[in-house]
């Protein structure tokens, strides 16, 4: 007899995942989260964006989500006046390009 091999099923390329041009609105919440917390600023605020965090992560519904990027643009926008450090312009046009490209 002659030997054979098992024949194995030929590997399919999966297609790339799509990437998205720019940043989401939840990435940019969490990073405007993320950044609030690291420079200890607006407490309240902080606490908003979690909260709308974990209503998104239920309901998928990003409404509060556009809300609180907003105030946290206008916070970044104050501290950049102010020279605080850590505060970028790449941060606050992040965030501003996730508004545009998800609104």
């Amino acid at each position: 007899m002659a030997k054979t091999s098992p024949k194995t099923p030929a590997k399919t390329a999966k297609p790339a995942a799509a990437k998205v041009a720019g940043t989401s609105i939840e990435q940019a919440t969490e990073e405007a989260l993320s950044k609030l917390k690291s420079l200890g600023l607006d407490p309240q605020l902080q606490a908003d964006i979690e909260w709308c965090l974990g209503s998104y992560k239920a309901d998928s519904n990003p409404a509060g989500l556009y809300e609180m990027t907003k105030k946290a643009i206008a916070v970044f926008e104050a501290e950049k006046e102010k020279k605080t450090k850590g505060v970028t312009a790449k941060l606050i046009t992040d965030m501003q390009k996730a508004l545009a490209t998800s609104a």
